[in-house]
């Protein structure tokens, strides 16, 4: 084993480092001595090739928006073919120790089979559920070429489980469904959550320019897909506005996706474009400033089969930047969010509209629900425990040394464990024979 292990990060469905986790990972390994090479797709604007804080980042040009399963099935194979090549092009300039292939899709299996020939060892970081993302764009299919496409999808998410050499899971939730439907063992898993960096991602003063004056601003941020139900906002917007004569509100939506020209056109009839503003793909510079400046957060995900055992990054970043949250009540965004959140039944615009204004008019309730969030997310969800569990799995797989230590998680409850099991234990005392 040569003395820097190298591992070679491979995504698809965003580039690096806008993926938030895959770069904090990527970080990670490389504060610990690894050498990093990802293989993603280009954003707007990049280059074949970047280096960034010492990752070698290869880029490959998107395929074309797939529509229906034909569309879908040229996509993945488009992908996993540009992803070969270049992954070819990574081992002649420095072969890698270590694959990491982050989901959707679950195709990467067979590349990993064949690295794995070479001695390189294969890691599942999987961020999705692909069959319950299926079920809950289309249902229960009834005919035969849904069924088909789901056992396909239930296929390929069994045959990674079989060749990962280790499977990194984003919350307990998709843990279980790794020991239930791949068959492993707790030694084989690892809890990963998405936590953020609390100390890069906290509070700033806004510029007195980001939010029109007197207004509570609602923010969105994240992707903009069929599943995200960001439609809804625009529902619980006009809402409050149109209504309800609300005109302290607007909303920031901040993010792009599948569905981004819909909804602006959506906001557009609804006739909320003065309220309403669509950012794009947002920066950390201007993610810190409009989370600084809003009022409070949205997780409109609807619950559904992959939305309810699935941790939304939205609800710990709202937390990281103290904003209280409404989110429709999902399994895994109250295991995040707790009392940060008020929680309403799934797709009720009218009850989430409700806890919304329960938040705007209560200050007190705000102010508590705000300093509650951001001591969660800094002493419980932060990356820092997160990245010594996701170091721990490389450095097993290579045979190196811990590369940080076992932090103690911040909570009563393990912290009490910690000090009451600290130091040596006092010997009962010795009882005379015959006593």
């Amino acid at each position: 084993m040569p003395a820097v292990a190298h591992v070679l990060v491979i995504v698809q469905n965003l580039p690096v480092p806008l993926d938030r986790r895959v770069w904090l990972e990527c970080q990670a390994l490389r504060s610990a001595g690894y050498d990093v090479s990802v293989i993603c797709p280009k954003g707007p604007g990049d280059p074949r090739l970047e280096i960034i804080d010492g990752v070698r980042i290869h880029k490959y040009r998107p395929a074309p928006a797939a529509a229906g399963a034909l569309g879908y099935l040229v996509e993945f194979v488009y992908s996993w073919l540009r992803t070969t090549w270049l992954s070819r092009r990574v081992w002649r300039r420095q072969p890698f120790d270590v694959l990491q292939a982050c989901n959707p899709p679950d195709t990467y299996w067979a590349l990993a089979r064949y690295w794995k020939r070479r001695g390189v060892r294969f890691v599942y970081d999987q961020h999705d559920l692909n069959p319950e993302l299926f079920l809950s764009r289309f249902g229960e299919p009834t005919g035969l070429a849904g069924r088909a496409q789901l056992a396909g999808l239930r296929w390929l998410e069994r045959m990674t489980y079989r060749t990962a050499d280790h499977v990194i899971s984003t919350n307990t939730s998709y843990r279980d469904i790794a020991f239930a439907r791949g068959g492993l063992g707790p030694d084989e898993v690892t809890v990963v959550r998405s936590g953020p960096d609390t100390e890069a991602m906290r509070p700033v003063l806004p510029a007195t320019d980001v939010l029109p004056a007197r207004r509570h601003s609602l923010v969105y941020l994240g992707i903009m897909g069929p599943q995200d139900g960001v439609d809804l906002v625009l529902d619980v917007v006009d809402e409050l506005v149109r209504a309800r004569g609300r005109q302290d509100v607007c909303a920031t939506l901040l993010g792009f996706g599948d569905c981004y020209e819909d909804l602006v056109r959506r906001s557009h009839e609804l006739g909320l474009d003065d309220v309403v503003t669509f950012t794009g793909r947002a920066g950390p510079e201007m993610i810190a400033e409009h989370l600084s400046a809003a009022t409070l957060g949205v997780c409109p995900d609807l619950k559904t089969p992959l939305n309810d055992v699935s941790t939304m990054n939205k609800t710990m970043e709202y937390m990281a930047y103290a904003l209280p949250s409404v989110a429709f009540d999902l399994v895994e965004t109250r295991v995040s969010g707790q009392d940060s959140c008020l929680y309403v039944p799934s797709g009720d615009v009218s009850a989430f509209a409700d806890a919304v204004e329960l938040i705007l008019d209560d200050p007190e309730r705000r102010e508590a629900m705000s300093l509650r969030a951001r001591e969660r997310v800094r002493e419980v969800l932060d990356w820092r425990p997160q990245r010594a569990a996701y170091l721990s799995v490389f450095d097993r797989l290579v045979g190196r040394d811990p590369s940080d230590p076992a932090y103690v998680p911040d909570t009563p409850d393990e912290l009490g464990r910690f000090v009451r099991g600290r130091g040596p234990h006092p010997t009962p005392r010795r009882q005379p024979l015959g006593a």
